[in-house]
Parts: C-alpha cells; sequence; structure tokens
C-alpha cells in the first residue's frame, strides 16, 4: 500500500491523506479495531511538536500520510524554534509530545536542564544522520578533522568557538566525545555556545563560530553555501546511536494511555514507509523541505538520506550508516542502555554532580511497555534484550553493565 502513495506537490497534504486513509480503513477491515471500547484514544487531537530537521520526518509523514487515523487520532505538527522552546512547552503541557534531543528529556528529568519534571520516552525516532561541521576559515588553515583541528589549536592559539543545540542534548554529547577523543577539553579548550538548529548556518556565515554539530541538513546546507565543511559524521563517533525520541511527559503518559500507544504506533508505521524504498525516501525529502516543515531545499535534504555525502573539500562517499529510522524496528526500541549513556556523559561533563541511579532513571523514563504494545498494533517485532553493546570511535565499548564505571572512566572529563 505504502509504496504507491503518489507523487508529492505542493497540493500533496489532501490527495495523500485521503488516499492513505482509504487504504487504512481496507487494512483495519482486516485486523480489527485497536482504537475501540477499553482501547480507544482518550485525545483524538495530539500535538507534537518539531525542530525543522530531517529526522522530524516520521512525526511529519505519519500526520501527512494519514497513518494516525489508522489508530483513531489525528497529529497536530507543531514547527518549534529552538529545544528551549519544546522543552518548555513539553513541561507546561502546551505540546502533548514532541520529536525531541534524547539527553533532553533526560536533563529535565533529572532538573538540569530547566525546569525539573518527570518526563517520558516512547521511542526512538533515527538513528544516526547528524554531523560536526568545521568552517571554512579553519579548513583552510588545514583543520580539516580531528586530528588536524586538535593540532591547529595547538599551534594557533586562541579562542575557538563551538556550537551545539541544547546543553544535554545528543549534538552537544557528540560535539564533546568528538573533541575529547582528539585531547581537546571541550570545558577547558574551548569555548561552546547553545545555538537553535537552523540559525547554525548564518552564524557560521557571520564567523560566530568555529564549528557546530547539528543534525541535517543543516551540516551539508553548510557545504551547499560554501561556509563549512563535514569533519566528522555522528555515525564515525558511534554506529548506529540513539538520536532524536518522541519524548513526553510520565504525567501525560500516566492520564492518556491509550494515546500514548496509537501515537507510538502511527509513527512506527511512517518509520517503516520511509525506510521501506528509496522512492518513498525521496517523497519524504520533498515533503518535509516544505516551508511548514524544514524550509529548505529539496536537493538540500535528500543526499545525505540515501547515504550520499561530501566533506565539501571533494571528497564523496557513499555511508551505509546513514539516517535511518526503522531498520526493521531495530532503530525504534528505546533500550535502556542508550538512555544511561546520556547519563554517564552528563555525569562526565559534570552535568550531574553526583552518579544517578542510572538503570532506575532509565528504566522510569523509557516505556518499555507503551512501546511494545504499540510495536504489536503496528506488527513491529521487538528485541529481547533491553540493552544492547556498541563499540564508539575510541575502542571504548559501552554494554550498560557498570555506567558509574564507564563514567569514570574517560581521561578527558569535566
Amino acid at each position: 500500500m505504502t509504496d504507491t502513495v503518489p507523487t508529492i506537490n505542493p497540493t500533496r497534504r489532501r490527495v495523500l491523506t485521503a488516499g492513505v486513509a482509504a487504504g487504512a480503513l481496507g487494512a483495519l477491515a482486516t485486523r480489527g479495531v485497536w482504537a475501540a471500547g477499553s482501547d480507544k484514544p482518550e485525545k483524538e487531537e495530539v500535538k507534537v511538536g518539531f525542530i525543522p530537521l530531517t529526522d522530524c520526518a516520521s512525526v511529519v509523514m505519519a500526520s501527512v500520510l494519514g497513518f494516525d487515523k489508522k489508530y483513531g487520532i489525528k497529529i497536530v505538527p507543531s514547527k518549534e524554534s529552538s529545544w528551549a522552546s519544546v522543552r518548555d512547552k513539553l513541561v507546561n503541557g502546551e505540546l502533548d509530545a514532541a520529536h525531541v534531543l534524547y539527553g533532553l528529556i533526560y536533563g529535565v528529568h533529572l532538573g538540569v536542564a530547566g525546569p525539573k519534571k518527570d518526563m517520558a520516552v516512547l521511542m526512538t525516532l533515527n538513528n544516526n544522520g547528524q554531523a560536526i561541521t568545521l568552517s571554512k576559515k579553519l579548513a583552510n588553515a588545514g583543520a580539516v578533522d580531528g586530528t588536524s583541528l586538535a593540532k591547529l589549536m595547538q599551534t594557533d592559539k586562541r579562542e575557538y568557538t563551538f556550537a551545539q543545540t541544547f546543553p544535554t542534548g545528543t549534538h552537544a554529547m557528540w560535539l564533546y566525545y568528538w573533541l575529547a577523543a582528539h585531547g581537546v577539553d571541550p570545558m577547558k579548550d574551548a569555548k561552546v555556545i547553545t545555538v537553535p538548529p537552523p540559525q547554525m548556518v548564518a552564524n557560521m556565515r557571520v564567523g560566530a563560530m568555529d564549528g557546530f554539530c547539528v543534525g541535517e541538513p543543516w551540516g551539508h546546507r553548510a557545504i551547499v553555501d560554501g561556509v563549512g565543511i563535514t569533519a566528522a559524521t555522528t555515525q564515525d563517533i558511534w554506529k548506529d546511536h540513539p538520536e532524536k525520541v518522541l519524548g513526553t511527559s510520565a504525567e501525560w503518559v500516566q492520564k492518556y494511555p491509550n494515546t500514548a500507544r496509537a501515537l507510538t504506533a502511527a509513527i512506527l508505521d511512517a518509520s517503516r514507509w520511509i525506510d521501506a524504498s528509496l522512492s518513498n525516501k525521496n517523497k519524504m525529502a520533498e515533503t518535509i523541505a516544505d516551508k511548514s516543515y524544514v524550509n529548505t531545499s529539496v536537493d538540500v535534504i535528500n543526499q545525505r538520506i540515501l547515504g550520499r555525502y561530501q566533506n565539501g573539500l571533494g571528497k564523496s562517499w557513499d555511508d551505509p550508516n546513514y539516517m535511518k529510522f526503522f531498520n526493521d524496528g531495530a532503530v525504534n526500541f528505546p533500550y535502556l542502555s542508550d538512555g544511561m549513556w546520556f547519563l554517564t556523559q552528563h555525569k562526565r561533563w559534570g552535568l550531574l554532580k553526583g552518579d544517578p541511579d542510572y538503570l532506575a532513571v532509565a528504566t522510569s523514563i523509557n516505556q518499555i511497555a507503551v512501546y511494545k504494545d504499540a510495536a504489536a498494533m503496528a506488527k513491529v517485532s521487538v528485541p529481547k534484550d533491553v540493552m544492547r553493546s556498541s563499540k564508539l570511535m575510541d575502542g571504548t565499548t559501552w554494554d550498560g553493565k557498570n555506567p558509574k564505571a564507564y563514567a569514570a572512566s574517560f581521561k578527558i572529563r569535566a
């Protein structure tokens, strides 16, 4: 059904919604209606915040393609200006849920990222697909990767400014990890500032920063605009790393459990649709490029979602570890070890003063039971283990087994 969605154009929303909704009704006739009786969603309209980034795609496509209707809800995507705005609106209930940084949810839960509130992760939205960009000025001075950047910072002493998107967020953690892996202490050897994703390229253009870490399409946009080069991708740091999540407050999940399941199932369907074919990925790029969503040209989005990378210095390559939204469901499961990793980095960089109960915090936030119910609704397989093991760029292995020792094991830390 989903591979036959008509080509997207500026009037696509009406056409797509009607076509896919009709298909969804047919599917419901054969598999039974989940959204009935005690399973009926408590809220039919669900306002979901997003930031203009490629990885908002599954939220947007769940709405545009009508996957939400299959589960008895209507997703209303709400474009937000910054991660701080997303945080505030999740905390005060102005948003029901959001496409949001993994580490933001954890930071709010522990009170180190603004107002403290119990939070929830319903699912992971994507793996991979972020990048570290260095300015053309740095590249012209010889800094084109981590090793040459560290060398330049030693020989050309000045204040170097790098930007991330939120203090406890994923981009901050990737930037810090990458710098530290090359011997640069991000807390002592550089100035780090916070800039909303859509403003990164403009700030680099006027010389406000030497480098930044952000989600696509803004890394590629810096290359297209001639202001920056890609020094590393985040999948270079950690292959298939967790990135954005579908986040909300614990209070919202407790109040609207059926809605939470329906929302998660709808976005699982959209995630599967995106990863199903190259054609679907291109249609997704055409949709989210619209000014209502990411507001950029399609060609800035559609290269890297197909794994076609350039570094801005003449090098190009095909990366099999590009942004993934589904990958047979492996992307979306809210592994406890993924959440715990962000806690270890918050401790490493002094955002947390002491070691939390890593496992207890992750178990409280990551809604495994809700996810499993939603996966059953969407007919998505679920891994047997709530932990997973990964090797990062510096050779360290993260498996969630001894988080306190892991957090203390890094030579460079606050």
